[in-house]
């Protein structure tokens, strides 16, 4: 039977509905002219995804539609609409009708009533309009007043074969009795529809958490399990997982706003990538944060800032006082600040309105700060899906993103977060405090930074009037100093080297009096060598001097006495000659020993 049904109804093809995140999970929308059925308890938003469903065709497609209320009157439902801007007063004169078909209970137990003429009026005003769409809301009320089980039957399969037979896309709403998954008293609806929709609302950790699930849809495929639900100025949103992944790494840098921790990270954040930043209260993630945030709108690049449990204004305040400010930003409108109460409101309904501020400010960096509050209002297992998604989804639309998160306050060392953050963040910043010597300092270090060459030291960070800065890394044994052990360890070490210097000046003074004393006793000495120099010098040639003068005067004398100096022997003159230099040599000798 049903296959017969399907086959005249032709090859499926679905309408969108234009409800945000809904054609997503549904691979398209609606089954075009055919019955879908959305059930759930009181509040969880039925009346307006039908209505939505309505409006959106009306306005985007111009598909005329027809809305019949069993359970409100008109005027009623365009006053509770109003919220949304849809202005359905406006709609109501061309493009959509409404019809009031609330009935007494006692016009519905006389007996008198069948939905037979209500029915015959609607195809007037189908072929009147034109119409491609039609909602019946609330129908189990006056199914309910028929008390009549095979009265109920009847009408219902009257209906059916009405919609059947008037190619209409058609929503019918009904209620879900108590923790049934079915409609009060009418599960059997559910096997005469095409799509059934399950709405639900329910506390977790007192917060109220509104989901959505396709539970059946004929013909075609759709995205399994419940899905955040959220209302905003324009109705309902779901938060549909993202599906596709990207597909191109950038290896674009981006500054995170001051050098030296770009320099830590091997030179910046990759454009695109998450980066967290851990750490107890008043470490100082959110002056990280502002600063990433200041650095971007500099740039030129819009940027939004997502903060929890505390107001933009007052975080922009309490940045000024360390050089970061953001309120020029604000009014340039590069900056978008959204700031939500993670104690009145669930962690889904913070999913859907940043992803509505994604889409309309559509900014190339963000700031989440911190993530970590979400867990605290609601199941963990659910803050940490809804965590995980909201990185994906920042990821997913290469938004450059800084996420903080708080750590327990009680173990200093604890690095780790409860939402399991840092299994999927690409770089991972941690601060801590150092106490030592009665005061507190505040210490960074990358824990992780995939794809690059980072930093492994623990930097001190200080924070001033000028915004925050990393000092230079000073261990002493081994051990890093910070704050006033590392002044006091520097002044010591100062008037160490002080000290050496001196010590150092005096043994080389102390040096160069003795190379200069060394250096005048040299001269001295040398001094007084060339003199002995000299007088041996001057003893030699008077020697030689004396010795000639010897030689002479004995010739003179020979001659004087008119030697015969021919009578000799042959050589004996020259012997004799050679005798008297030889003695005239010794004898002038030992004058010489006897003058000195």
């Amino acid at each position: 039977m049903t296959a017969k049904k399907n086959a005249a109804l032709g090859p499926l093809t679905k309408v969108p509905t234009g409800i945000q995140g809904f054609d997503e999970l549904s691979h398209g929308g609606l089954p075009r002219n055919r019955t879908s059925l959305v059930m759930g308890g009181p509040g969880t938003g039925k009346t307006v995804f039908a209505l939505q469903a309505l409006v959106n065709a009306a306005r985007e497609r111009k598909q005329p539609g027809i809305f019949v209320a069993f359970e409100e009157g008109v005027d009623e439902i365009f006053a509770n609409s109003a919220t949304f801007g849809w202005r359905l007063p406006a709609l109501a004169k061309s493009e959509l009708f409404f019809f009031d078909a609330r009935l007494s209970p006692t016009v519905v137990q006389s007996g008198e009533f069948e939905l037979s003429g209500m029915l015959a009026i609607l195809k007037a005003k189908k072929q009147d309009l034109g119409a491609g769409w039609i909602v019946f809301d609330g129908i189990d009320v006056l199914l309910a007043l028929l008390q009549n089980p095979g009265a109920e039957m009847r009408e219902i399969y009257r209906l059916r074969d009405w919609l059947a037979h008037n190619d209409l896309t058609a929503i019918i709403t009904a209620k879900v009795d108590g923790d049934t998954s079915g409609p009060a008293n009418y599960g059997f609806m559910q096997f005469m529809v095409d799509c059934v929709i399950r709405l639900d609302r329910r506390l977790e950790e007192t917060i109220p958490v509104r989901r959505l699930e396709i539970t059946k849809y004929r013909g075609s495929d759709f995205a399994p399990g419940e899905f955040p639900l959220s209302f905003d100025a324009h109705g309902m949103e779901v938060a549909a997982p993202e599906t596709a992944m990207p597909h191109e790494a950038s290896t674009e840098r981006v500054s995170t706003g001051f050098e030296r921790l770009d320099s830590m990270l091997g030179g910046g954040l990759f454009r695109g990538s998450s980066t967290l930043i851990t750490g107890a209260p008043g470490t100082s993630k959110t002056t990280l944060a502002g600063q990433f945030a200041e650095s971007a709108c500099r740039r030129g690049e819009r940027t939004l800032f997502v903060s929890f449990d505390e107001g933009g204004e007052r975080i922009r305040r309490n940045l000024t006082s360390v050089g970061i400010h953001l309120d020029a930003h604000v009014k340039s409108g590069l900056l978008r600040m959204y700031s939500g109460r993670t104690d009145v409101t669930n962690p889904e309904d913070h999913l859907i309105r940043i992803a509505a501020l994604l889409r309309e400010h559509q900014p190339r960096c963000m700031v989440i700060d911190p993530l970590s509050a979400i867990g605290k209002g609601s199941a963990l297992s659910s803050a940490r899906a809804i965590g995980n998604r909201l990185i994906y989804k920042v990821r997913d639309h290469e938004i450059t993103a800084v996420i903080t998160s708080l750590v327990d306050i009680d173990d200093p060392q604890a690095e780790a977060t409860d939402l399991q953050i840092p299994t999927i963040a690409d770089s991972w910043i941690h601060l801590s405090y150092l106490v030592r010597g009665g005061e507190r300092n505040r210490a960074l270090t990358i824990i992780k930074s995939r794809g690059t060459q980072h930093s492994n030291q623990v930097r001190e960070l200080v924070l001033s009037a000028t915004g925050p800065a990393l000092a230079d890394v000073y261990s002493s044994g081994g051990e890093v100093l910070m704050g006033t052990l590392r002044w006091e360890k520097e002044a010591e070490e100062s008037a160490r080297k002080l000290q050496r210097h001196a010590d150092f000046s005096h043994k080389r003074r102390e040096l160069q009096f003795a190379e200069a004393d060394i250096h005048a006793r040299i001269a001295a000495l040398q001094v007084d060598l060339d003199r002995q120099r000299a007088e041996l010098a001057l003893y030699t040639r008077d020697a030689e001097a004396r010795h000639v003068s010897s030689g002479e005067w004995k010739n003179e004398l020979r001659r004087m006495r008119s030697a015969d100096a021919a009578t000799a022997a042959p050589g004996a003159g020259k012997r004799r000659a050679g005798r008297i230099s030889a003695n005239s040599v010794k004898n002038n000798d030992k004058e010489l020993k006897r003058g000195s």
